[in-house]
């Protein structure tokens, strides 16, 4: 019997098996693949994610994985332009792209070396149930025999098709119909840095410096534009650069070569699940899923990891009970995503509000300003800094904006 067996072994799964082994809890991690293994991903974390790794001794690791350091970002909406970093904090000056085989691989070896037992290409087929409450799961190892296996609790870190999800009766909710899809590769010949640009046609264009000399390119488009897309994907790609930046386009084609396929992802919807039940408990895109575009699901999955374990263990230790425990974490994800699942889906239309148009126009106009977005979108910042009706007033007047092209109301 375990104390815990976690579904997933990705960027919310092994991190929350890590920090309750730390805990003395014994623990089991379950996935399908075999690792190192590559996984559909934007590659990007943020600074609030290396905390979370310097925090748990695993950031030396990704620095000196070979994934480039990036001290400058290019952000644009249709036009504004947001360029550079936000301030460092606790000594996280950089960000970095490490490939999905390299961050997993290190997030799984630091479960390893908590305690965890692991058990690769293990695909799980079942939750075991007792008088209403979950017990186990049920699976195979290959092509093993099925066998039973049982634990206090059972996490699903298993992404967005979750067994555990499905099987627990997890139900959807706050659900916002995705409007985009995204195809990516990785090229070698450039020298971009990273890039996060939306057009004026509903296109967006991405760029992140990764492992190997290679940099990932990706780009987003509206879903109308899918059927055309994937008849001819190569042109429609180097098409979108050439629509949103057209001298980008222009160097892709000189320049850059494409060393792998293209990743196709037509985006789910946009949704939270019911984080909890009578012994079960979901975290990462098992239980909450956005949009790409803000590239917050590497964070998020590492922020509610830490939230999870930290429940749980009070459960397991017996300081509360399990089922309160994990009430309580469920309520505290919810509250702490609802700013960043709003602001995401927001923009990921790649249509400004007029809101946000303000706003961003006139943060642009502002080193100091731009600096404080960045930081907010980097987690570092608290968002009243810039969106409380205080630092809006202050805003618009340090940056001169006139009062009749001043918006406060968000859902202008």
């Amino acid at each position: 019997m375990y104390d815990v067996i976690v579904v997933g072994a990705r960027c919310a799964g092994s991190p929350t098996a890590m920090l309750l082994a730390r805990k003395g809890h014994r623990v089991l991690v379950l996935d399908r693949a075999s690792f190192p293994s590559d996984t559909v991903s934007t590659h990007y974390l943020h600074q609030t994610a290396l905390l979370r790794l310097q925090d748990w001794g695993l950031l030396d690791p990704v620095v000196k994985s070979g994934a480039p350091a990036i001290r400058k970002m290019h952000f644009a909406f249709q036009g504004i332009e947001l360029n550079g970093f936000a301030a460092p904090v606790d000594g996280i000056d950089a960000v970095y792209c490490p490939r999905r085989t390299v961050l997993d691989d290190i997030l799984l070896n630091g479960a390893r070396e908590a305690g965890c037992e692991v058990v690769e290409n293990f695909s799980v087929t079942d939750l075991v149930f007792s008088e209403g409450r979950v017990v186990g799961v049920r699976g195979r190892e290959g092509k093993g025999q099925e066998r039973e296996l049982l634990a206090q609790v059972v996490v699903g870190a298993d992404g967005f098709h979750s067994t555990v999800a499905k099987r627990a009766g997890a139900q959807t909710y706050d659900v916002r119909p995705a409007a985009n899809f995204i195809y990516y590769s990785y090229y070698s010949g450039l020298d971009w840095g990273l890039h996060h640009k939306t057009g004026h046609n509903r296109r967006w264009i991405g760029t992140w410096p990764t492992n190997d000399g290679l940099t990932m390119l990706a780009v987003i488009c509206n879903r109308s534009h899918l059927k055309e897309f994937r008849q001819d994907a190569e042109n429609q790609f180097l098409a979108t650069f050439d629509d949103v930046v057209p001298e980008m386009g222009e160097e892709l084609r000189a320049k850059g070569h494409r060393e792998e396929p293209f990743r196709p992802m037509r985006n789910p919807d946009n949704y939270y699940r019911t984080a909890h039940g009578p012994g079960w408990a979901l975290v990462g895109d098992a239980g909450y899923h956005k949009d790409p575009f803000t590239g917050w699901g590497m964070a998020d999955a590492f922020i509610h990891a830490e939230m999870l374990a930290d429940r749980l263990h009070e459960g397991l230790s017996g300081k509360r009970p399990v089922d309160e425990a994990l009430a309580d974490y469920a309520a505290a994800r919810d509250e702490e995503s609802a700013p960043v699942y709003d602001f995401t889906c927001t923009l990921a239309e790649l249509e400004l509000p007029p809101f946000y148009k303000a706003v961003m126009g006139a943060i642009s106009q502002d080193q100091k300003w731009t600096d404080t977005m960045l930081g907010i979108i980097a987690g570092l910042v608290h968002g009243d800094e810039i969106f409380s009706p205080e630092s809006l007033q202050k805003l618009y007047d340090e940056t001169g904006v006139p009062e009749e092209e001043r918006v406060y109301d968000p859902s202008a």
